[in-house]
């Protein structure tokens, strides 16, 4: 690369890396990476950051891996610069990122001259990124592409400013003091993105708190009702916190994911820095609301929260466990609901729901590995599974499936019916149609056209819903 720039030259382009390049912010993510490989490193990074950014960029750079080919570039902005190096103009990468990661960026494009990033020694931002850029410049005109207020003083001192993705008001601060302002926004706007990163269509699971109502019959107390709806959403606040911490343990893996490297964080349409506060926001949230609703419930939501991280950050990739954890995250919600309602929680509930959501795991673990068949993959990537093990999975999940219709059954049979139900006889009509309902979710997940999670699934499927309320209309004619 060469450090010098010829007198007749079309003036200098220098390029932001974090949040103008690439959407995301390298050091939170190499942070993340290395707490993930490594967690007893979070001890370290105090004594680091001590002894300076400089060389806490570098500890952290040297012990991150970061794929320079899995990043959410804006790619906007990348075919620009790659037009701009056609006309001839040099384009260079300044940076405040290690200079380990900058490099790598810069080999991953091929397109830059050189290369300004900070070392151990130097933390390259604000006025020693501008002095370093006009000894390049040697003085002369430049422009410079940034998205931050950081930035302000070296746009004082550019051509033209160029900005990408920026900060809130920044684009305003330039216009007024008369600075040509070009704009490349590639961030979707609006709430939208944040609705999506917190999984609000997941909040439909947390149905599941509503069911001792149900079984219990004690509808025709408001208080009740109330104390579920609160509990809702201090579980939805709580599980989309979790959902959060996930993106941001998994943004690599998602990002080679064919449907997961669209969501929001692992594509940078959200900062990492604000995705990080809301979903602290969302945890404290949702255990003050259950806190005031009750502290053995309180207790559920952590041990709910405990369960989940463990099994995203090493149980699901053990084969079965997997899936008999999952079907107990389906469980806890209705355990939950039962303790805000203080009622008993039956032998017959719990065998149903036992059943029940460990057929729904494993319709979840089969449609990935279906998947996987088409595209002749033979494991499923950080999971214990491989194709070969579809048609035990197969079996387990059909016989799981069949034998909560025989629990149910039974209790239509036992005495204890009677005294809830006028016509228990009624019932019945429960048996084949919820047979019917998990014999199709089988036939749907065998042909390929199960979605990875059967519960959403069922909220867009029509004859689901068929089926549901032809449930509770026997439920109900039958009391």
């Amino acid at each position: 690369m060469s450090n010098s720039v010829p007198s007749n030259y079309i003036p200098p382009l220098f390029v932001d890396l974090d949040g103008t390049l690439v959407k995301s912010d390298l050091l939170l993510e190499s942070i993340l990476d290395v707490i993930k490989r490594n967690p007893i490193f979070l001890l370290h990074m105090p004594y680091w950051l001590l002894r300076g950014k400089a060389y806490f960029k570098q500890q952290i750079a040297e012990r991150a891996h970061i794929d320079s080919r899995l990043l959410p570039y804006n790619e906007t902005f990348v075919s620009f610069l790659k037009s701009e190096r056609v006309k001839g103009r040099y384009l260079f990468l300044a940076s405040g990122s290690h200079e380990t990661i900058v490099h790598q960026i810069a080999d991953h494009f091929g397109f830059f001259q050189k290369v300004l990033a900070s070392d151990g020694k130097l933390n390259l931002t604000g006025e020693r990124k501008l002095e370093e850029i006009l000894k390049i410049s040697k003085e002369g005109e430049f422009d410079y592409a940034g998205n931050a207020p950081v930035d302000l003083k070296i746009w004082s001192h550019c051509r033209t400013a160029i900005l990408v993705n920026p900060r809130k008001g920044l684009e305003k601060t330039l216009r007024r003091r008369d600075k040509p302002v070009e704009v490349f926004e590639e961030r979707e706007a609006g709430l939208y993105p944040y609705l999506k990163a917190i999984r609000v269509h997941q909040w439909i699971k947390n149905i599941l708190l509503f069911v001792p109502l149900i079984t219990s019959h004690k509808w025709d107390q408001p208080y009740l009702l109330f104390n579920l709806i609160a509990g809702f959403l201090s579980f939805s606040f709580v599980a989309s916190s979790g959902y959060l911490l996930n993106d941001f343990l998994d943004l690599e893996s998602d990002r080679n994911h064919p449907r997961k490297c669209m969501r929001p964080v692992t594509r940078g349409d959200i900062p990492l820095s604000v995705a990080g506060i809301l979903m602290f926001l969302l945890l404290l949230g949702g255990f003050a609301l259950g806190m005031f609703l009750s502290i053995k419930f309180a207790g559920i939501l952590f041990i709910y929260i405990i369960i989940s991280q463990a099994y995203s950050m090493r149980f699901k990739s053990i084969v079965f466990l997997d899936v008999v954890i999952l079907s107990s995250l389906y469980t806890i919600r209705v355990i939950s609901g039962a303790i805000l309602i203080n009622v008993y929680l039956s032998f017959w509930l719990l065998a149903f729901s036992m059943f029940i959501f460990l057929s729904l795991a494993l319709i979840k673990r089969c449609s990935e590995l279906t998947k996987l068949v088409k595209i002749e993959n033979a494991a499923a990537k950080g999971r214990d599974y491989r194709v070969s093990d579809l048609g035990n999975l197969y079996n387990m999940g059909t016989t799981s499936g069949y034998l909560s219709v025989l629990v149910l059954a039974l209790y239509i049979n036992s005495n204890e019916v009677m005294i809830h139900y006028k016509h228990p006889e009624i019932l019945w009509l429960l048996c084949p149609t919820i047979l019917y309902w998990v014999s199709r979710l089988w036939l749907k997940t065998g042909r390929g056209e199960m979605d990875d999670d059967p519960i959403i699934f069922t909220i867009k499927d029509s004859t689901s819903w068929l089926a549901w309320i032809l449930c509770a209309a026997s439920i109900i004619l039958a009391i």
